[in-house]
């Protein structure tokens, strides 16, 4: 059987180009069609070059056998489906062609023109050019409907973002199409309006530029420049060492080059980086371990260069209106390993980031200011949401979208998401409101440890989850029916902001879709967990539920009416259909009972390792909130998530959990 996806069908795959980046993206594609039967196909004009792929996909997958990452049948199965070839004839027959050569117009012409007499007219043609627009890769392409720039980023077959990038003639449902594929295989997409280097690349080599400028105006060595850029901006490295690892002094220099005429002057590959691309040298960075000491005067001149420009960068990309202030936030943090930029400038506040741009821009005065900079101080801040929405139908879908902690719930992200819910509440032309998440992992993750991590005291216990409950109870309020389309596993406040809605749907065969893993940690939940769940699915399956941090199917979940449905097909398309049933009267909604027979006092369970402590409260909170109206049920929760502040076993879980991850079981003291 092909993969499909919507009106997608794959079953072979070609990708154009053995060099750095094109066994990258066929070994993604390799490992998320494992078992579909798909094939693929590397061309590449050299031999040498293919044998170089060849032994770098397979010492990736032999290294993710050992580390248990892939299976042996995984393994052999992505070898087996991989060809290598320097013959253009064995791309016929593909559904998808992904050219990943050189950065030239020339050469990336003639690659299509030979793929074009190869494939049929349903074949799409993706190009992952790091620049160049697709209205000058595709010009001579007869069918430009099935044309776009997928540009990956370093190292492919990690790395998440993946700009799409449509011409001027290409197809929009084919748009939306790649875009849903690329979220069903764990990709990150953002689509980005045609220009030169697209959203991300501007900002990555204007910092390069800036870094190198820098070093020529003395203001530090390669060493001091890369530390303050990587601590000022929270770089994953800094750029030269970025430079050093993808080897992208060519490409930056002829990137920065181009920019100087298709965007402004500023751009430009400074005499240096001519200089280090002509001889093919690399930049003297620090080694592995190596402690470098900045002076505090060069500190402070080096981060007003790194926010200012930062700053200046990023807004200049929304002055070109190709990218929205969400995708660009995200897709910048995620994919070059760098603060989220305008996250950021709200942090160091709206006020002191125009002034560093502005001084910025006094030095840099080939860069113009910002105008929508001036529009967000106007503003009070810049407006980014972790919610996207679209509609369907009459029915608002609200996708949580925060890929980088598997879509995990903090304040800000409840805020937006209730937000949506009451323009949608207050909107004639939505009947009804889906609330889902992105990719296909995770709906939601659960809460963010880090802010549960900050709570010291009983009462500031009691307001994180009055608070986190008010949001929920909203939901729950809410005149027009809400229903959870369940995409991937819900956790701790996931399952909870699920059981808050009207209804539930899951995506069909998961594996685990919900888990209140609370105890685990060293505390209960404190969403509403504790008291919705009985009432929804009966006492005693919800103890177990909430006191073992049992993982329940989609199975079992649909078993014991945890959720409504599963979904066969297309999740947000049937979640949206039965949306508008239950606005109709076909379905109807499971409504929570205080009471169903159950037991009175607490079964013994064996809980294995789990504090005993803790058990006790969740205990007091089951049954003795179970007899209390909802409201007064909810109170007594907030309650008892503020006692266990105060107990040993919730530091313990808490440390252990930041310290040695999920995995390891945290040594409770029971006290």
């Amino acid at each position: 059987m092909p993969f499909q996806y919507k009106n997608l069908n794959i079953t072979k795959l070609s990708v154009i180009g053995a060099g750095q980046i094109g066994p990258d993206i066929c070994l993604h594609f390799a490992k998320v069609f494992w078992r579909d039967n798909v094939s693929f196909v590397i061309i590449d004009i050299s031999e040498d070059a293919l044998a170089n792929a060849r032994r770098k996909i397979e010492k990736k997958i032999n290294k993710g056998q050992e580390t248990g990452a892939f299976k042996k049948e995984m393994a052999d199965a992505m070898k087996q489906s991989i060809n290598y070839s320097t013959d253009y004839s064995h791309v016929a027959g593909s559904n998808i062609v992904v050219e990943a050569a050189t950065e030239n117009e020339k050469i990336k012409d003639i690659i299509f023109k030979q793929v074009e007499e190869q494939t049929d007219d349903s074949c799409l043609f993706f190009s992952n050019s790091s620049h160049m627009k697709p209205e000058v890769i595709f010009k001579n392409i007869s069918n430009k409907g099935r044309t776009m720039v997928t540009h990956y980023f370093f190292p492919a077959e990690r790395n998440p973002v993946v700009e799409v990038v449509p011409g001027a003639d290409t197809d929009p449902a084919i748009v939306a199409d790649v875009m849903g594929l690329y979220e069903a295989i764990g990709k990150v997409p953002i689509r980005v309006g045609s220009s030169y280097g697209y959203a991300i690349d501007p900002i990555f080599e204007g910092l390069c530029e800036l870094a190198i400028l820098c070093l020529e105006k003395n203001y530090g060595t390669v060493k001091e420049i890369d530390k303050m850029a990587q601590k000022t901006l929270r770089q994953g490295v800094g750029p030269f060492t970025a430079l050093n690892l993808t080897g992208g002094n060519p490409i930056t220099n002829h990137g920065l080059e181009e920019m100087r005429d298709t965007h402004i002057s500023w751009f430009r590959s400074p005499k240096t980086l001519q200089e280090a691309t002509e001889k093919g040298i690399m930049w003297s960075t620090a080694k592995r371990g190596e402690e470098v000491e900045v002076s505090d005067n060069k500190a402070e001149v080096l981060r007003k260069q790194f926010l200012g420009g930062y700053f200046a960068l990023a807004c200049y990309i929304i002055d070109l209106g190709i990218s929205t202030v969400d995708d660009l936030d995200m897709a910048t943090e995620i994919s070059l390993v760098i603060s989220a930029p305008f996250s950021l400038m709200n942090k160091t506040s709206i006020n002191e980031s125009y002034d560093l741009v502005k001084e910025w821009c006094e030095e840099h005065t080939e860069f113009p200011f910002p105008k929508s900079l001036r529009e967000a101080k106007d503003n009070g801040g810049w407006e980014i949401s972790t919610i996207s929405r679209t509609t369907q139908n009459k029915v608002a879908v609200l996708t949580i979208r925060r890929p980088k902690v598997l879509n995990a719930l903090n304040l800000q992200v409840l805020g937006d998401l209730i937000g949506e819910v009451k323009n949608a509440e207050a909107d004639s032309n939505i009947d009804a409101i889906v609330i889902t998440g992105f990719g296909t992992k995770a709906f939601v993750s659960g809460a963010d440890l880090n802010m549960l991590a900050t709570l010291k005291t009983p009462d500031q216990g009691y307001d994180n989850s009055h608070t986190f409950q008010g949001f929920l109870n909203d939901i729950e309020a809410c005149k027009k029916p809400v229903v959870c389309a369940l995409n991937g596993f819900a956790f701790g406040g996931g399952n909870e902001l699920a059981i808050a809605c009207t209804a539930r749907i899951a995506k069909k065969g998961l594996p685990v879709v919900a888990c209140q893993p609370e105890v685990n940690l060293g505390f209960i939940p404190g969403a509403g967990g504790t008291q919705r769940l009985p009432r929804l699915v009966g006492v005693d399956i919800a103890a177990e539920i909430l006191r073992t941090a049992v993982p329940v199917s989609g199975k079992r979940a649909l078993e014991i009416g945890m959720i409504d449905r599963e979904a066969d097909g297309d999740l947000v398309e049937e979640a949206v259909a039965f949306a508008n049933q239950l606005v109709s009267g076909e379905a109807t909604k499971r409504e929570l009972v205080q009471s169903d027979g159950g037991s009175n006092e607490p079964k013994d369970l064996d809980i294995g390792h789990l504090s005993k402590k803790i058990d006790e409260i969740i205990n007091r909170a089951i049954y003795e909130g179970i007899k209390l109206p909802l409201n007064e049920a909810l109170e007594l929760e907030s309650n008892l998530f503020g006692e266990c502040i105060l107990t040993d076993d919730m530091k313990i879980g808490l440390t252990n959990f930041k310290t040695n991850g999920p995995k390891v079981k945290a040594e409770f003291n029971h006290s």
